[in-house]
């Protein structure tokens, strides 16, 4: 086999594994919660949360996942992360039937061309999450 036959087979091999492994030492924190209504029917949740990816990583995935909840239906849950100010991923996810989400994404990644491992996160982020969620108050 060539070279690259051999990058991009460890490299399918090393996804398989990434998919059944979550980075232990990646640590998460909920700081703040706030919800703001929108109408009588819906809010906006609010959640702000910081990561740490350690510069020692070895693991390729991280998840950020959210309980089963009250999610309004057919509202996407969007997950933004910052670094600092500066927004550095964005992604969209639906919530499963009982409300609760998850998202994987690559903390590490395999460069093809040199064959080393590049870190796509690492330091503190700020994460926010937001989801619509139903009002229980009848006022608002």
């Amino acid at each position: 086999m060539s070279a690259k036959t051999n990058i991009l087979l460890f490299a399918s091999i090393m996804t398989v594994f990434g998919i059944m492994m979550i980075p232990g030492d990646i640590s998460a924190e909920s700081n703040q919660i706030t919800v703001t209504p929108i109408n009588e029917k819906v809010s906006l949740e609010e959640t702000i949360t910081t990561m740490n990816v350690p510069q020692d990583n070895k693991l390729p995935w991280g998840t950020v996942r959210g309980a089963a909840d009250d999610v309004a239906e057919r509202y996407p849950i969007i997950i933004q992360f910052y670094k600092g100010e500066d927004p550095v991923h964005f992604a969209q996810v639906d919530a499963k039937g009982d409300g609760s989400y998850e998202y994987k994404f690559r903390v590490r990644n395999l460069d093809s061309n040199t064959g080393e491992f590049v870190n796509v996160f690492e330091g503190e982020y700020t994460v926010k999450i937001y989801k619509v969620i139903p009002n229980t108050n009848n006022l608002v």
